[in-house]
């Protein structure tokens, strides 16, 4: 079931997920920081960030809103109790599931994003369980040239959506 955990800021909270075009979720997050981060780019670009939780740090409305500064008021925050209520909601909108992961062979730029994907980002100290990697419909990796193990989290969703917003939203064509 996905729940609205901060009744008393309704307006912090989309619909469940299927609420509009493009969704950043994140998987049980471990740092705060980078939710807020990637809160405060959701924001900014629009889009709606789901958790799956638990997380692993307070995400209470102070320590978000420490994270988040500013911008938290104007995000579309969507909180899902676990992975289960996430996926009922993502199956129910007819939604795909776009998972970012160092496993992947496509590269994130040779792939076609649509306007209602949901892109997946794991945890930041082990990724996404290998359930879940089974139920994404597709997976995809931002290639590491220098030969890094992974890139910051808030840094990765940057630049995925980056990429399916400029196939979806604002065209393929350079400006």
């Amino acid at each position: 079931m996905t729940q609205d955990r901060d009744n008393h800021e309704p307006d912090r909270t989309a619909a469940p997920t299927g609420a509009g075009p493009i969704s950043l979720a994140l998987y049980q997050p471990d740092i705060a920081g980078n939710t807020g981060t990637i809160l405060r780019l959701g924001a900014c670009l629009d889009l709606v960030v789901e958790i799956v939780e638990p997380a692993g740090f307070d995400l209470s409305d102070r320590a978000l809103k420490r994270a988040g500064m500013d911008y938290l008021a104007m995000s579309r925050l969507v909180r899902h109790v676990d992975f289960s209520a996430f996926e009922a909601s993502r199956l129910a909108a007819g939604r795909r599931l776009v998972l970012f992961t160092t496993k992947a062979s496509t590269r994130y730029t040779d792939f076609a994003f649509t306007p209602d994907d949901i892109l997946l980002f794991g945890r930041e100290s082990a990724g996404v369980p290998d359930g879940v990697h089974a139920l994404a419909d597709a997976a995809v990796t931002i290639p590491m040239d220098g030969g890094g193990r992974s890139l910051n989290l808030a840094v990765a969703a940057g630049m995925a959506a980056g990429e399916a917003l400029r196939q979806v939203r604002w065209g393929s064509t350079a400006r």
